[in-house]
């Protein structure tokens, strides 16, 4: 099987390529870190990627909005819009391990004394932020117990010079702190900054403990991500990186970190918080910056697509109706999903529902569809709500169950979820459900079958009787 490749190797290839297709604007040099970048990034985020010469008065540029779009992550993976899935998928079954590197770009600069916001130029993004963070950094962790790597994303608070506070939500690199600490030990880590996209998407992957993630970027690459071994601890880190911090979660401090704008749009609350000590930073000599705007199309996206990738294979392990899912926007790419299925027996689709509610505790909502609805159109599934919907038929609802903790609407996480059965009955008289259609409208031309500006204007003034 000939499989696509991503377009890029670094952060620098991705950039040139958004140029080469308009898609980069470029700011006025020295924008301020405090909010103004975040205000243009978040203006444009739908739109263009910016890059940010001289933020703050550093030498360090500043890019944001590395992904506006899903056809942007189809671009950077090498497929198409409607494979993206698939293709996210395919690297999951089919990892590819990272080799040594014979040269590592990204260790040409080494500090040995750190002081992180006079060297880095980290933005504050939303209002009530606590101060600058790093949130699209790779956070890559060794399982203390068997070395195996993990690579995850988390938001990191400037403490200090050289201390950083971090939320650890329980997920593999949590699991691999409380093991470390429980031996009386740091946990070595690796914060990675600047990378092309298909590895930042690799990082989002719901894979199991011991799978590292930077196998799926070498799958999504078609070819081993090329790492190398951090300074000060034995955490391998990609060659082509353009800036890593190579520290320590510390065992046993906690200090306050938050709040922070998270993906759901509102604010994480201010909490003691696991706390990393950096003991050294190295860089390309010509580093570039990436920063996420917390709560952004960017944010969003880089969770979505992974998650719909897991979504599916579990679903699919279980019913081989389900043909495609869709985390939407307006649900935070997270917190609502979509099921198309190809309907066989009554009862199905609630069966779906509580299968796709254990595929991760984050869904609250789901909706189960048929194969004639469009599940990447809001409007078209809300149509079929609307149509094919009856709360008291095809209403789920399962109480007091764990969800997101970032959901405020939960009690610390514990929530509800909803479940709805938008199909159509398999018994009803197929004509209640005929969609109509226009025949011929596949096959209009507007070039062909509509007349051109000069006609238009002509033909306007002719029933409004100018001579």
């Amino acid at each position: 099987m000939t499989r696509p490749n991503a377009v890029c190797r670094d952060l620098r290839q991705w950039l040139d390529y958004l140029h080469g297709n308009r898609r980069l604007a470029v700011a006025r040099p020295d924008v301020a870190l405090e909010f103004e970048l975040a205000a243009i990034a978040k203006h444009l985020e739908a739109e263009k990627a910016v890059l940010f010469p001289a933020p703050g008065g550093h030498e360090i540029p500043v890019v944001a909005n590395l992904l506006a779009d899903r056809s942007w992550v189809a671009d950077a993976l090498g497929t198409t819009e409607a494979d993206v899935v698939a293709r996210y998928r395919d690297a999951v079954q089919n990892p590819l391990k990272p080799r040594d590197a014979a040269e590592a770009p990204v260790q040409e600069v080494v500090h040995d004394e750190v002081d992180l916001t006079r060297m880095l130029p980290i933005p504050t993004h939303n209002e009530l932020d606590s101060g600058a963070y790093i949130s699209a950094g790779l956070f890559i962790t060794r399982n203390p117990t068997t070395g195996v790597q993990n690579v995850s994303i988390h938001r990191c608070q400037i403490s200090g010079p050289d201390r950083i506070g971090v939320l650890l939500l329980p997920r593999h690199a949590h699991t691999f702190a409380r093991r470390a600490e429980e031996a009386g030990e740091p946990l070595e880590v690796a914060i990675v900054i600047g990378i092309d996209p298909a590895t930042v998407l690799a990082s989002q992957a719901i894979v199991p403990i011991d799978f590292d993630e930077m196998e799926i970027a070498g799958a999504l690459h078609g070819r081993p991500v090329d790492v190398v071994k951090c300074l000060t601890n034995n955490v391998r880190v990609p060659a082509l990186a353009e800036i890593v911090l190579e520290g320590r979660v510390l065992a046993d401090v906690r200090e306050p970190e938050g709040p922070f704008g998270e993906f759901p749009q509102y604010y994480g609350h201010r909490a003691d918080r696991h706390v990393i000590q950096i003991d050294k930073i190295t860089q390309r000599r010509d580093a570039i910056f990436h920063t996420i705007t917390g709560g952004g199309i960017e944010h969003l996206l880089l969770g979505g697509l992974p998650r719909e990738a897991s979504l599916v294979s579990h679903l699919q392990g279980i019913f081989p109706e389900v043909l495609d899912a869709r985390l939407s926007q307006g649900g935070v790419c997270r917190y609502h999903l979509v099921v198309q299925i190809d309907k066989k027996q009554p009862g199905q689709a609630k069966n779906i529902l509580l299968g796709a509610f254990s595929g991760h505790y984050d869904i609250k909502q789901v909706i189960v569809v048929d194969d004639d609805v469009n599940i990447h159109d809001p409007t078209d599934v809300e149509w079929a709500v609307a149509t094919r919907f009856q709360a008291d038929r095809d209403l789920l609802i399962i109480p007091d169950a764990e969800g997101s903790k970032l959901d405020p609407s939960t009690t610390d996480g514990l929530g509800a979820k909803m479940g709805l059965d938008a199909t159509k009955p398999l018994d009803a008289d197929p004509f209640d459900y005929q969609r109509i259609s226009v025949p011929g409208e596949a096959g209009v031309s507007l070039g062909r079958d509509l007349q051109g500006e000069d006609q238009v204007q002509a033909y306007v003034k002719g029933i409004a009787g100018e001579v």
